[in-house]
């Protein structure tokens, strides 16, 4: 039996990876540990309470003795790095958490991971890897032509992209000052069942069903490279196994699509699932709002390097990854109302003083 760490395990992403290594791995248990901010639910894993191989804690990745002591006592054989403020919109308006959490909070996992790797015996501490999960929005912009690739410089252009940036940059100076053996994987926009309800998707779900506003920002013509989260998951765990230590993979879904387009198709499935909708068609409901500050025009991902090396390619197209997580939605009404519960209501964020 293998431990893996899991940070972030209640989160959108995070929840998936673990929900599939539960059902896959039989061999492989996970020491969850995730602070249960706003986005956090363990509603999402629902289906693995009481299991011997699911174990949740709840903490925070700054706190380094809890850090170092989960890692003495579960001595895992990875740790898989989720956790993270992953919204453009609230970084804008609330940055300080964003470096506490992404830059201080990587670090400190790096600093323990050092540690207990240090003392493993040779055999575990060949076998260790510590995977840092990461984003695009790290490289900055793109023209009308060109793809992300590995060695694109970083340019970030937002508190979130910058924090972001400054912890793949701390990942790498561990791995080349250290020794610690790390990979890491840079996605585009990843979208599915289970995502909090601010980002664009299942904003724009939620509220054609309800018959509320769609707010698109500026022209609504942003470019960006739409990933299922399944097949994100999978690529990661694929990297896990089998990416080469202090190689970097980027991971994409083939998958561009302007904002409009994205707002327009989930009008257009909410039309044809959810029939007899007093307000439809949902179109009428799309109004295009100011444009966020710092909004990159477009982004989209060179994934050639995961799938020559790992054989990796996402499987899910876009138009049947939107009918899925459009029909999960229409579906999951209990588990919408409870992430609901706290203080968000669904307001677009980061465009006002």
């Amino acid at each position: 039996m293998r431990t893996l760490i899991v940070t972030g395990g209640a989160g959108f992403i995070g929840s998936e990876f673990v929900r599939q290594v539960l059902r896959d791995e039989p061999e492989t248990r996970i020491v969850n540990l995730d602070k249960l901010t706003y986005a956090g639910n363990l509603d999402s894993l629902s289906e693995f309470t009481g299991s011997s191989r699911h174990q949740f804690i709840q903490g925070d990745i700054c706190d380094s003795s809890l850090v170092k002591t989960l890692l003495d006592q579960h001595s895992p054989s990875a740790i898989v790095h989720f956790a993270a403020e992953s919204h453009v919109d609230r970084s804008i308006d609330g940055p300080r958490i964003f470096l506490e959490t992404n830059v201080l909070g990587t670090f400190t996992l790096l600093q323990e991971a050092r540690g207990y790797w240090s003392g493993l015996a040779p055999e575990a501490k060949a076998g260790f890897r510590f995977l840092h999960v990461s984003t695009d929005e790290v490289y900055g912009s793109l023209g009308d032509t060109g793809l992300f690739t590995e060695t694109t410089p970083y340019d970030p252009h937002s508190p979130y992209s910058a924090s972001k940036a400054a912890s793949d940059h701390f990942v790498s100076a561990f791995h080349h000052t250290y020794g610690l053996p790390t990979v890491m994987t840079n996605c585009s926009n990843n979208y599915g069942p289970y995502q909090f309800p601010e980002k664009l998707i299942p904003l724009m779900i939620l509220n054609a069903i309800e018959g509320k506003a769609l707010p698109v920002y500026g022209d609504g013509q942003n470019v960006r490279d739409w990933l299922y989260v399944g097949d994100h998951c999978q690529a990661i765990r694929r990297v896990l196994e089998s990416g080469r230590v202090g190689q970097t993979y980027n991971v994409g879904g083939n998958s561009e699509r302007t904002n409009i387009e994205v707002v327009k198709t989930i009008c257009r499935i909410v039309d044809e699932l959810a029939t007899g909708l007093p307000h439809g068609p949902c179109e009428g409901l799309i109004k295009y709002v100011p444009d966020r500050p710092g909004h990159d025009r477009r982004y989209a991902i060179d994934a050639s390097r995961i799938a020559h090396e790992l054989g990796w390619s996402p499987s899910v197209t876009f138009d049947e990854g939107m009918r899925q997580t459009v029909a999960w939605y229409l579906s999951s009404a209990e588990w919408i109302n409870r992430v609901q519960s706290g203080e968000y209501r669904r307001e677009r964020l980061g465009v006002g003083g």
